[in-house]
């Protein structure tokens, strides 16, 4: 039932992350539509286009924002009223500056200049207008009066602006500095060439106002006109930053121009065989947003319910498969849980890398295939990927053409990983997915209708860069996926095989007879696991650490007892003497764990000699009791190991090498015939005695390892000629 709980919550879990309760969005930029696609619901889309030409619009109609410098006019009156003032200071026209004279005939000068009399005439005219103190401020108001309204407005020569700016109808004026006293005003009224067919009209009667008949005003404005027409300033500057801040604000303020669609209307601009653009897929979003909003709760639940029944169906599936081929993953709460973790977190990262953006859905993939991999089996990781395979697309709503490419790149990187000797070995596995998958993308796409094109290469090569990521990816995160899964690789393997490892360095010191052992052990153990296609570098280690336990009691194990010494078991009891060779493979465990050595490693400590009989001290013990007869009956289970047998067949192959190591070494004449009967008979005692039940090796395997371990004992104590002058020992 917890395990069932277990599987429950995953379920859950996925149908969450995937929103089970939804349709999938399957459309995506540069995604080809084999028909043209309709609305399903009704529901209205803001029209870009249409939205965009508005604050075009909106923008252009925004008037103009100038500022305005009344100085420059103040400047030109004061100028102007400095220059009449020396004209009338004059006592006779004779005496007067000629030139201060010709800039009051500016205009005049352009057409027909009049003549020296004219002038001499003009002047007279303008001097008794102008003859005493009432008259000269009169002339300083009727000026000021006539300039007064182009201070407020301003004057322009020429626009500067450009209509798409503003209008070019009307600006707005405002002082320096302060944007918000701005006035309206009609573009003829600030035009130079505007102001200047009215300036004497307006310096006529200004000073008909203050004191001049209108003959005298008629000269005088004359004058005043062609004095300063030429020399009106211009006083407005355009305000860009204040423009562009009002075209802003106005195109924010226009509203959204809507699309509507109806059920059955076509999608505008999306055509069958053409590529989406990024405008097609909101159109299509928006659609699928609308469609969603209006599913009822009674729809919900029947997608629901069908996500849950593929999720059941495919847990099913695997997990008769697990039962069979991989018990121990299922049997194991610790296992089961982080195996299906990973299948949830892998299903998550699919879906977050599947955005539009990213289109990384391959790489989460790709690390769930060799991840399993490394920590089970190349079968069980195919089946597993290809059910979440099948999960990611069907919830990503991707079609058949994509599951392929999936599970393509996926099966390449799980066939072509075996086991991890080097650092770049990952890394090769990824560049051979990258070049399977780039190939069945281009592959699956066209064989699908699509055209050969720049989008669909596109699309093959970021195939194949994601499979190269994902290479680079888990190389960096194999020690986590090592520790999580509690699997070695043989990267690992070959740092824990170094000789320089602190237990293995006590073994030397303490115990240097089992040292070696364990090191011809490893040797022959290696090859013989080789020889049936089992992993012989864990064999390898395994075999360097089996033995560690006797380190504690070192003399009490034959190997490292010497003649001098003695024999410690001769003042033991047969049954403490087995008590102390059996707690070894207690006391090894322990001195394991307390290092930190992985699992896999202690199953070699724990299951080397199975549950096999210490036949020495069980003979031993039989004679003693057979010659009294008082003695209780010998219980052979006491003078077993404890186990467990074998569970694998490397464990099996570590357990025969080290029982017919030990055993060889007792042979007087190890000749390759005593050798030969020797390892058969050790290997035929121990499957008789059930020790290789559980460990999977059939009866082949077994006759391949016996030749295996014949071959490299015999290599170890092969004749060598002897020498005149060496003695017989």
């Amino acid at each position: 039932m917890l395990r069932l709980l277990i599987c429950v919550v995953s379920i859950a879990a996925m149908c969450v992350i995937t929103r089970a309760w939804e349709p999938p969005f399957a459309w995506r930029t540069r995604s080809v539509p084999l028909r043209d696609l309709t609305a399903r619901v009704e529901f209205s889309v803001i029209d870009l286009d249409a939205t965009r030409r508005a604050e075009d619009k909106a923008r252009r109609d925004v008037i103009a924002r100038y500022v305005n410098d009344p100085q420059l006019l103040d400047e030109l009156q004061h100028v102007l009223i400095d220059k009449v003032f020396q004209l009338v200071s004059a006592p006779t026209y004779a005496d007067v500056d000629k030139t201060v004279w010709n800039e009051f005939f500016a205009v005049a000068e352009q057409s027909v200049p009049p003549d020296e009399k004219a002038r001499e005439q003009a002047y007279t005219q303008l001097r008794e207008a102008l003859s005493g103190d009432a008259e000269l401020n009169g002339l300083k108001t009727a000026v000021g009066a006539a300039l007064g309204t182009f201070r407020r407005s301003g004057l322009l020569d020429k626009m500067g602006h450009e209509p798409e700016q503003g209008s070019h109808v009307e600006i707005l004026v405002h002082p320096p500095g302060i944007v918000d006293e701005a006035e309206r005003y009609a573009v003829e009224q600030v035009r130079i060439p505007e102001v200047q067919k009215t300036l004497r009209d307006r310096l006529k009667a200004e000073l008909q106002k203050q004191y001049m008949d209108p003959a005298q005003a008629e000269q005088a404005a004359q004058r005043f006109f062609e004095f300063l027409g030429p020399r009106l300033p211009t006083t407005l500057t355009f305000n860009q930053e204040a423009t562009e801040a009002a075209a802003k604000q106005a195109a924010s303020k226009v509203e959204p121009r809507l699309t509507t669609y109806a059920p059955g209307d076509k999608l505008k601009d999306i055509r069958a065989g053409s590529p989406l653009t990024e405008n097609d897929r909101k159109l299509l979003q928006a659609e699928y947003d609308a469609m969603v909003g209006q599913m009822s709760i009674q729809e919900k639940l029947i997608r629901v319910g069908a996500n849950v029944g593929m999720y059941v169906a495919l847990y099913i599936l695997c997990g008769f498969y697990m039962l069979r081929r991989e018990p121990q993953s299922v049997e194991n709460f610790r296992s089961l849980i982080i195996l299906l973790s990973f299948v949830v977190v892998t299903v998550a990262l699919a879906w977050i890398a599947s955005t539009d953006n990213w289109r990384l859905e391959l790489v989460p993939m790709l690390v769930f295939g060799m991840t399993l991999t490394i920590a089970y089996r190349q079968e069980l990781s195919l089946l597993l990927s290809a059910a979440v395979a099948l999960i990611v697309v069907l919830t990503l709503g991707l079609g058949l053409a994509e599951f392929v490419i999936l599970q393509a790149g996926v099966a390449a990187s799980i066939l072509t990983l075996h086991r991890v000797r080097t650092r770049t070995k990952l890394i090769y596995v990824g560049l051979w997915a990258a070049v399977a998958v780039t190939m069945t993308a281009a592959g699956v796409h066209i064989v699908a209708g699509e055209t050969p094109s720049k989008p669909l290469v596109f699309d093959s090569l970021w195939f194949g860069f994601s499979a190269v990521l994902a290479g680079v990816l888990i190389t960096g995160v194999l020690p986590f996926i090592e520790s999580i899964f509690d699997v070695q690789t043989d990267l690992s393997l070959l740092e824990l095989g170094d000789q320089t490892h602190p237990l293995l360095q006590e073994l030397v010191r303490r115990a240097p007879g089992t040292y070696n052992h364990s090191i011809n052990v490893a040797s022959i153990a290696e090859a013989a696991a080789e020889s049936i296609g089992a992993n012989g570098l864990l064999v390898r280690v395994g075999a360097y650490f089996h033995d560690i336990g006797k380190m504690l009691k070192p003399a009490y194990f034959v190997e490292n007892q010497s003649t001098l010494g003695g024999n410690r078991h001769d003042a033991l009891a047969p049954a403490m003497s087995t008590l102390v060779i059996i707690a070894h493979v207690k006391d090894g465990a322990e001195m394991a764990r307390q290092h930190h050595l992985p699992q896999r490693v202690i199953d070699f400590i724990e299951q080397h000699h199975g549950t096999t009989l210490v036949e020495y001290f069980y003979r031993q013990a039989s004679r003693q009791s057979e010659s009294n007869p008082d003695a209780a009956e010998v219980d052979e289970s006491n003078f077993r190991y404890p186990g467990p047998k074998p569970q694998t067949k490397e464990a099996a192959v570590m357990m025969l090498s080290d029982a017919v190591e030990s055993a060889s070494r007792a042979l007087s004449d190890p000749a390759p015939a005593r050798i030969e009967n020797l390892v058969e008979e050790i290997a035929m005692k121990r499957l008789l005695d059930g020790q290789f039940d559980e460990c999977g090796l059939t009866l082949e395997e077994l006759r391949t390892v016996q030749n295996s371990l014949i071959k490299s004992l015999t290599a170890v104590y092969h004749g060598r000629v002897k020498y005149p002058d060496q003695q017989t020992a």
